[in-house]
């Protein structure tokens, strides 16, 4: 199963900052079976929302150069408090440094009005699938458009062309 975890990107600057936000509903399927009496968004899955916020300031910083963003390391991961559903996960990455196809970024969560989440640092890597197939020539541009398809529902970017 694949996750998409920020549900709307607030503001950005590429190279330097990217602020979103995830909504969590109980109707979210791991909800289920994590603490089915306690519901509350997994401490993976929180840091998993830091590395989607980088890497959409990463494709925005680079203009969606790269179709394939990994998380190479996470460091000094730290969580606060729980994610509870009905309530919003206000993300903000900063860009510290790139090195060629390597990018580090500080992120962290905290409840919208409340407490942090969760706070880690994160090493992010970026290719092309031609890069590794002779024939990912016809992906790069299919991913490369399903991306920037993706931010401009994101961003709110499709609403204003509309």
């Amino acid at each position: 199963m694949r996750f998409n975890l920020v549900d709307r990107i607030v503001a950005w600057e590429p190279g330097k900052t990217l602020n979103a936000e995830k909504y969590l509903t109980l109707g979210e399927e791991y909800l289920r079976d994590h603490f089915p009496t306690f519901p509350v968004m997994p401490g993976v899955l929180m840091l998993q929302s830091v590395v989607e916020a980088s890497s959409w300031l990463w494709r925005i910083s680079r203009d969606f150069d790269s179709t394939v963003i990994a998380l190479r390391e996470a460091r000094n991961v730290k969580y606060g408090t729980f994610m509870e559903p009905g309530r919003i996960m206000e993300i903000a990455v900063e860009l510290i440094k790139t090195d060629g196809s390597t990018a580090t970024f500080r992120g962290k969560g905290n409840i919208k009005g409340g407490a942090q989440t969760v706070s880690a640092q994160i090493v992010l890597t970026a290719y092309n699938v031609s890069e590794k197939s002779p024939h990912g020539e016809i992906l790069d541009e299919k991913l490369n458009r399903h991306w920037r398809e993706r931010f401009a529902w994101l961003s709110g970017e499709f609403q204003k062309a509309n």
